[in-house]
């Protein structure tokens, strides 16, 4: 019968250095989880939504908070505390999808505390979590395919002042759906029927409008989500270009 003996440390390069860290004194901590709902005002529409902005107050979701340490003592080193929680609305209230807006915000939060004594400041942590709907939810209302076709021309572009300076163009195509699901990507394809000047470059650039109202008024914004191109160089007119833009979850 043969006996082995090993020592491992956990750094991989065995280097450390004078002193190290020691257990330390805590008064608990606690984990909190909210959910709200904000009305949050535009740099280009100051003005325009304060009187109705200063009357709305962030709409609670979700509150919920547990306990997950009493007070005592943390050894020195990394301390793993598992927790979970129950994600339902408060009542009367519904949970909606994440949506980071111009003018409306929905999120999540769960916050970590760790509380120290007066001598010391508590320790804080905060991470936001994305909440999504389950496909097949009973009353959920699904994106149902609707097909798009498109024509551009100068006559067709907006917020040009003289478009008569603007080089005689004509782009075709569809798009497969013009509502679709946030997980799936937005396809068709393009046509450049003509185009007097040479192409530089033939770009897709998906925008979000989002339209905010109140007795006082309405205000519309627009802000590119993002942007990817398609065709590069001098395009060859009567080319069938796909349109293929997965959408891009960014925390």
């Amino acid at each position: 019968m043969s006996i082995l003996l090993d020592i491992k440390l956990k750094k991989h390069n065995k280097v450390y250095c004078e002193g190290s860290p020691s257990d330390f004194k805590h008064d608990g901590i606690a984990l909190l989880l909210d959910g709200t709902v904000n009305l949050q005002l535009s740099a280009k529409n100051v003005g325009i939504f304060e009187a109705f902005y200063n009357s709305v107050k962030p709409i609670h979701l979700v509150t919920s908070s547990i306990d997950l340490a009493v007070p005592g003592k943390i050894p020195a080193g990394v301390t793993d505390i598992p927790f979970e929680f129950p994600l339902k609305p408060r009542s009367g209230r519904s949970l909606y999808e994440t949506y980071h807006g111009v003018f409306v915000s929905i999120q999540y939060h769960v916050k970590a505390e760790l509380k120290r004594s007066f001598l010391n400041k508590d320790l804080t942590k905060s991470q936001e979590f994305i909440v999504e709907y389950k496909a097949g939810l009973p009353g959920l209302i699904t994106a149902k395919p609707e097909p798009v076709n498109f024509k551009i021309s100068p006559e067709s572009l907006q917020n040009i002042k003289d478009k008569a300076k603007v080089p005689r163009f004509l782009v075709t195509g569809h798009l497969d759906s013009a509502t679709c699901c946030i997980t799936r990507p937005l396809t068709g394809e393009l046509i450049i029927e003509r185009c007097e000047v040479p192409i530089k470059s033939v770009e897709l650039q998906l925008v979000r409008v989002e339209t905010c109202g109140c007795a006082e008024g309405y205000a519309r914004d627009a802000t590119e989500v993002q942007n990817i191109q398609i065709g590069e160089g001098n395009v060859a007119c009567g080319l069938s270009i796909p349109i293929h833009m997965s959408l891009k979850l960014i925390l």
